[in-house]
Parts: structure tokens; C-alpha cells; sequence
């Protein structure tokens, strides 16, 4: 079988999964990803994992300002040339057409590096997120709690993405928050000189590596994007210690940051699986997912709801 995404051997030798290096796939014209495909998607998919605001945001965004459309989700597929929208939809893994698409892809690059599978190459809790933007839109620097093949399917898109291997862009207690909290972080002129700008077009894509921040801008057609996520048993680990630490400095305890104290790094891992083992059955709910992302991650975790344009005063 012809692997679905590829890269040069000597990425995935000296490179994966560290650092960031570019990607080619064959999934231009998949019907699955098509804008009529991708509105049946939106239509069944739950509403908390349907995010979208207007495009014409700031690549540093704060993201209690962030501008939005006045349109249903289904508009937004539909007007996309003319939305002026920047939507997201998360969890796609849970659609058992798109479940088959990630395992397909993952599937293929176990296989052409030597392993048996997905789980012998180490690619667990794997995850996809569709995303569907007007032209010349903009998406705001942040950093994602996963690793991720991003691969362009319809359109022109720069991917930018910096070097924080130092934290001198994202400190430990900005990482926190952004994968806590929300994902986007302040961008300063400063950091230019420390990013990689990648010139994406329909069958390329880009490997990015757990939290290294990035920004990425449409151009002047609607674009078709997917991210093919994955957590590592380390990753999973180290996410467990930002939500915990998050939980309890939300509450007035001062936390260290992951890997100052290895054995209380233990403990509150130890708990976070506990916690997550029992909250997984309530979590087929939609309504208890938000009630519990509200007790974890705090009062703002269900901002996305927050998706269209208020009126104007006298409208």
C-alpha cells in the first residue's frame, strides 16, 4: 500500500518528533473533504465541537475580543467564499467516516516506517480537526497539547511556525494557560527571526511538533485544511500536569512547573487518570462535557459557544 503522507526519509530519521519539517499526502479530492461532505459533518456533529469566528482576526489576538460572524454554522460552510469565517471542527474522530480517514493515513506511515501499526509506531489518542476558512483569513498564534500532521486540501496557506525549544517565547506558565485556558499566545515582531514561514498548497502540509507556536493566514481562496493528531504516552503525561496544576492554582495553591518535583509530578498524574477514567462514561454527554471542561479548566472553558456577531447598538 502507497503511503497516504510522506516525507523526506531523513525528516522522520533525524527530525520526528522533535522538530518541524514539511509533508506531502494523497488526499486532494477525497470526497470526504469536500465542502458538501464537510456540511453533513457540521450538521452532525454536537455543537460544542463546532468553533468559528470571523476571519479577520490579529495573528496576536487576545481572544476575549475576538471578532464574530453573524451566521449558523451551516452558513458557514455554505458562504465560505463570502462568510469572511474561520471555523473549526473538533473531534472528528468521533465521525466514523472521518475515524477511518485518520486511522488511514496514520495507518500508512506506521507501515512505510517499518512498524505494524498505529499503536507499534506509538501514534495513540489520535484525534482530527477539520478546519474550513474564508479567504484571507487568519489564524492566531497559539500552541496545540497534541502532535500534528497538517495537510491542505483546498487552497493556498502560509504556515508559520517558531522555535520555543529555550520558552523564551511561551514561558511554562504560558504554555499552561494556553492549553488550559486558550490556545492563543501574544506575538511579538521579535520572534520573527525564529520562525519557519511554509507556502502551503493543496497535497502538502507540514509536521508540527507538540506545543511549538504558529500562526496561519489564508490567501485569496476559501482553503480546506485537516490536523491528523496524536498524543504520545509523554505528552498525555505532561498535559496531565498543566491540568492539574491549572486546577489548583485556579483554587490559591502555587504550582512548579512539569518536572521540578518528579514525585508530586507522580501523584497528580496519578489523580488526573483516576479523575479521567471516571469522568469518560459522562462525557457521551454534551452537556456534562461542558459542566466538566467548567470545573476543570474554569469559567471561560465553553468560550466557543461566544460564535456570533452581537447587533449593534439599535439594530
Amino acid at each position: 500500500m502507497n503511503p497516504l503522507l510522506t516525507a523526506e526519509p531523513a525528516a522522520f530519521e533525524t527530525l520526528f518528533p522533535d522538530r518541524p519539517f514539511r509533508i506531502n499526502h494523497g488526499l486532494v479530492g477525497d470526497a470526504r473533504l469536500t465542502l458538501p461532505a464537510i456540511l453533513d459533518l457540521v450538521k452532525a456533529l454536537p455543537r460544542d465541537r463546532i468553533e468559528y469566528n470571523s476571519g479577520k482576526a490579529a495573528v496576536s489576538q487576545d481572544p476575549s475580543s475576538t471578532p464574530l460572524v453573524d451566521l449558523d454554522p451551516e452558513d458557514v460552510i455554505t458562504q465560505i467564499e463570502t462568510a469572511g469565517a474561520w471555523m473549526v471542527l473538533k473531534r472528528v474522530e468521533h465521525h466514523p467516516t472521518y475515524k477511518a480517514l485518520l486511522d488511514e493515513v496514520l495507518d500508512s506511515v506506521a507501515k512505510a516506517r517499518g512498524f505494524a501499526g498505529v499503536r507499534d509506531a506509538r501514534f495513540t489518542d489520535i484525534q482530527g480537526f477539520m478546519f474550513v476558512s474564508s479567504p484571507n483569513s487568519t489564524t492566531p498564534f497559539h500552541l496545540d497539547s497534541e502532535d500534528n500532521f497538517f495537510v491542505q486540501v483546498h487552497g493556498d496557506k502560509q504556515f508559520a511556525i517558531y522555535d520555543n525549544t529555550d520558552r523564551s517565547i511561551a514561558s511554562e506558565d504560558q504554555i499552561e494557560h494556553a492549553i488550559t485556558k486558550h490556545r492563543n499566545l501574544k506575538f511579538d515582531d521579535a520572534y520573527a527571526g525564529r520562525g519557519t514561514v511554509n507556502e502551503l498548497k493543496p497535497g502538502e502540509g507540514v509536521f508540527v511538533p507538540y506545543i511549538w507556536p504558529h500562526w496561519v493566514k489564508t490567501k485569496d481562496t476559501y482553503s480546506i485544511s485537516l490536523a491528523i493528531t496524536w498524543k504520545t504516552p509523554e505528552v498525555k503525561r505532561r498535559n496531565h500536569l498543566y491540568v492539574a496544576n491549572s486546577m489548583l492554582r485556579d483554587r490559591g495553591f502555587p504550582q512548579q512547573a512539569p518536572g521540578v518535583s518528579p514525585a508530586l509530578d507522580g501523584i497528580k498524574v496519578a489523580a488526573m487518570q483516576t479523575l479521567a477514567l471516571l469522568a469518560a462514561p459522562l462525557r457521551q454527554s454534551e452537556g456534562v462535557r461542558k459542566l466538566l471542561r467548567s470545573l476543570v479548566l474554569g469559567k471561560d472553558a465553553n468560550y466557543y459557544y461566544r460564535d456570533k456577531a452581537k447587533p449593534k447598538p439599535g439594530m
